[in-house]
């Protein structure tokens, strides 16, 4: 594969002398979903699918950079000195950002480069391609340029590229899983605190196996501000109240006595997701590092429940594969993934039974939705990283 990208450089950019190579992972989520804005425990893991990145320095000041994925879109070049998001430099906006937010915070870069990315990510499955190609641009520029610079400030300033410089405001969940991933473990993240804690994924004879529902997620952002509007006004009238900064920092008990505080029924509904949520993230993980795998698939089932009933943002096709998931054999837990509305899910089956699992939702998934979903087991893997 490395060695395939770096002929393909050398087709695009001339030559392949001086490039250095770069790996940032896709991350799943394996419960924790929208609480990550709420200042809530978030579950992620790092795959062994991403993004790939071939680099060397020029002598000029122009960037130059190739997508793989986007082959139709050629070489997008533009100058380190105008960093403005364009339209027309589509998917390329998102390194741009990463350059931009390094200036941002003090590391300005002065010198031009080029790179060719490839990325194994189904796009828009929300699965995180986004992230994968800032992280994989922050660890290009950390090395190309020795950044004096460590991963989770990189991680903070590839969030300030998709908040500020692409205009999607989402958690850090996405970068952190990334940039901090680990073999075989998912991180427990406070995203309130950044404090983290590593759990080992030990699923003994079952896999993880992510099902792309293939409906972009063309509702995601504009639903997903929506929501988080709504978890921010409960907040304030919680507030009046109580003496908290996030809706993470609530028990189900303390919500219950005050939800009422609220006065209104749909954000009293995003409100319990985003809090009880946080606390079945905490239960999962203390289920899986107690080798309770049952457990962890209950809470797993729970939180798709609450994301379609609470929170309501999973809709026809993740629910088909979902509910389409539960009557299978050798299922342990499914849930959907990511922002919703599309996008895929995350199931956890015995080995014994995978083939059989993509079979039968497969054929079922086609049959009440017209065309088909795609299926992937993963691995978990390690973080955004330079490859030997």
């Amino acid at each position: 594969m490395i060695k395939q990208l770096v002929n393909n450089f050398a087709k695009v950019f001339g030559n392949s002398e001086n490039v250095e190579t770069y790996f940032a992972p896709g991350r799943v989520n394996l419960i924790g979903e929208h609480t990550d804005y709420n200042g809530g425990n978030v579950f992620p893991c790092a795959l062994t699918i991403g993004t790939y990145a071939i680099a060397r320095k020029r002598d000029d000041n122009k960037v130059r950079l190739y997508s793989d994925n986007f082959e139709q879109l050629g070489i997008i070049e533009f100058s380190v000195n105008e960093l403005t998001n364009l339209k027309e430099h589509d998917w390329a906006n998102y390194p741009k950002g990463v350059i931009w937010a390094f200036g941002q915070n003090g590391f300005k870069i002065e010198q031009g480069f080029e790179v060719l990315f490839y990325g194994n990510i189904p796009n828009g499955a929300g699965l995180s391609s986004s992230a994968s190609i800032e992280l994989a641009t922050s660890i290009v520029l950390k090395d190309l340029f020795n950044v004096d610079v460590d991963m989770i400030s990189m991680v903070k300033m590839s969030k300030l590229a998709e908040n500020e410089f692409i205009g999607v405001n989402s958690g850090i969940m996405d970068q952190f899983a990334i940039g901090m991933g680990k073999e075989n473990c998912a991180v427990l993240l406070d995203t309130n605190t950044l404090k983290y804690t590593y759990a080992p994924v030990e699923l003994g004879d079952a896999s993880i196996i992510i099902a792309n529902t293939n409906k972009r997620r063309g509702l995601a952002d504009s639903k997903y501000n929506e929501r988080r509007s709504e978890c921010e006004a409960a907040l304030a009238k919680l507030q009046e109240k109580l003496d908290i900064n996030a809706l993470g920092e609530l028990t189900e008990e303390i919500f219950e006595e005050n939800k009422n505080l609220i006065g209104d029924e749909i954000k009293i509904k995003r409100a319990k997701h985003a809090v009880y949520e946080n606390q079945r993230t905490l239960k999962a993980v203390e289920a899986l590092n107690n080798g309770d795998l049952a457990t962890f698939g209950q809470l797993m089932n729970a939180s798709h429940i609450s994301l379609r009933d609470d929170y309501e943002v999973t809709g026809i096709e993740l629910d088909t594969l979902v509910e389409l998931a539960w009557k299978q054999e050798g299922v342990i837990g499914s849930r959907m993934t990511g922002a919703g509305f599309g996008g895929c899910t995350v199931s956890i089956v015995k080995n014994s039974e995978i083939d059989n699992f993509i079979k039968n939702v497969g054929d079922q998934y086609k049959e009440k939705i017209g065309y088909t979903a795609d299926f992937y087991v993963v691995n978990v893997g390690d973080g955004a990283r330079k490859l030997k």
